[in-house]
């Protein structure tokens, strides 16, 4: 196998299962309502909260146990790990063993989503399709407007025998109101590469 093309093959069979740990979906983790003061009487408008929040564990509930395809952005521009990251990192794992392998045609890529156009949970789009995630609406619930959620992730590191790799990842539900970094330990058994471990790494 080039060696241009073997991490982009390693990084293509733990996308999804990474993807399907990380993601974050709007629609699920906004916050319950909260109770309502009556200003004439000072009192919680406890009956009319019950009420919403009833309605809210109903949608909450509706969605999960919903079948269709879960709208996703990506951000296909796969890059080196940043300094920043790396310093986090570096509290979990000693890097001194890892290296990037060859991409001969620059530092960084980009993601070809063409192979996951048929899985079955996720609907996987460019992020760039749409607005910046920042101006997406938190309350948009459709599905289909705009994606539930963003992700991203890095370039990997592999160790010297090629068995073991790192990488970060990122998600968020847009609106610039909710994201998670992630460190990513990846590992190939049996000639299978998976998930070995993910570890939260930082949360705005």
């Amino acid at each position: 196998m080039p060696e241009s093309n073997f991490e982009k093959d390693v990084l293509n069979s733990v996308f999804v299962e990474i993807v399907d740990s990380i993601y974050m979906d709007r629609r699920v983790i906004l916050p319950p309502p909260t109770p309502r003061i009556d200003f004439k009487t000072n009192k919680e408008d406890t009956i009319g909260f019950h009420k919403e929040l009833k309605e809210y564990w109903r949608n909450r509930d509706s969605i999960k146990k919903d079948t269709t395809r879960i709208l996703l952005g990506v951000y296909d521009k796969v890059t080196k790990i940043s300094s920043l990251e790396t310093e986090m990192i570096q509290k979990e794992i000693d890097l001194s063993g890892y290296k990037y392998d060859t991409i001969k045609e620059a530092e960084e890529y980009t993601f070809n989503l063409t192979p996951f156009k048929n899985n079955k949970k996720f609907h996987f789009e460019k992020s760039s399709k749409y607005l910046h995630e920042k101006d997406w609406d938190l309350n948009d619930v459709s599905n289909s407007v705009i994606p539930v959620g963003a992700v991203f992730m890095s370039r990997i590191q592999f160790d010297k025998t090629k068995t073991k790799g790192i990488l970060t990842a990122g998600a968020s539900c847009g609106g610039g109101k909710c994201g998670r970094g992630f460190l990513v330990i990846i590992e190939n058994k049996a000639g299978k590469w998976k998930v070995n471990k993910i570890i939260h790494t930082w949360v705005s």
